[in-house]
Parts: structure tokens; sequence; C-alpha cells
């Protein structure tokens, strides 16, 4: 793709586009002709793709948490501060170039679920979803399991006896 600059001219009414004059009408057959992904440019913050890939990971089943011991403790900190909105993007790197991004997330499951094939549902629900949302390239997603969350940890975070 070709990438035109907009030059223009104080002492004349037109602006070198490489193609078009500026005093041309919109419906003018030489403006309809030149394709829209010539005329100008879209760039996608790296946050855009840290939180569509956040929120595709957490969209899998068996998916209990995401991100390491430090980023969930602090987390869960955030979490309880009252008008503190919760992290989609724990856990969750990204590389986002012109064309292509690259994923790497920290996932936490829960116990008795299929890692692999937990894993492999994020990886594909991750890549369609960044795909169709950013219209980037995902060339690779790499997935680090970091824990296994066990039901007994829900009741010993609760402070319920764990015998009677």
């Amino acid at each position: 793709m070709a990438q035109t600059t907009a030059v223009i001219d104080s002492n004349s009414p037109t602006a070198d586009t490489g193609s078009s004059r500026v005093d041309e009408p919109l419906g003018s057959a030489t403006h309809l002709a030149e394709p829209s992904d010539t005329r100008g440019r879209t760039t996608i913050a790296d946050l855009v793709v840290l939180k569509v890939a956040g929120m595709a990971a957490r969209e899998v089943p068996g998916i209990h948490d995401m991100g390491g011991g430090l980023s969930r403790t602090l987390g869960a900190v955030r979490d309880r501060v009252p008008g503190g909105r919760p992290n989609v993007g724990r856990g969750v790197k990204v590389e986002v170039g012109a064309k292509q991004t690259a994923i790497d997330v920290e996932l936490v499951v829960e116990y008795g679920v299929a890692v692999t094939e937990v894993a492999a549902d994020v990886r594909e629900n991750i890549i369609h979803a960044v795909e169709r949302i950013t219209g980037l390239e995902v060339v690779e997603v790499n997935i680090a399991v970091t824990d296994v969350h066990l039901p007994e940890d829900d009741t010993a975070a609760t402070g319920e006896p764990r015998v009677a």
C-alpha cells in the first residue's frame, strides 16, 4: 500500500495527494476511484489489543483468573477499592506492529479441566477476536498456565472452617 502525503501550497487552492484535487466534489469519478485505505492511516494502540485479548480469554470456560501471583494479588486489592474497575488486561502482554501482533497470556485454570484443551480454546478465541475486531494478523499467542484454582481455595479465602 502506497502512502500519500497531502502538501498544501498557500498560493494554490489544490493539494497534491498524488491523484486528486482538494476542490473536486466528493462524488467525482476521480474521488470515488481512489480506494479509501489510501486516504489516511489507522493506528491501533497496544491497549486496544490487550483489552480485546483479555476479554476473549476470560470468555473461555475453565478460566478462573489471569496473571501471575503478584498481579492477581494487586488486582484483587484494586477490585476492592470503591470506584475501581477490573483490569481486563491483567495477565496479557502484547506487541503490536503495523499489521501484525503477538500476544502472551498467563492463565489460572479451574481444577479438573483439560489444560491443553482450555489453552487451545483460549488461543483460538483470542486469535478470532483480535483479528475480527482490529484487523491485525495474530502471528502467535503464547500461553503460560501459572496456577490451578482448587475448590478449597474459595473456602479458605472466606474464612469458613475447613472441618466441622
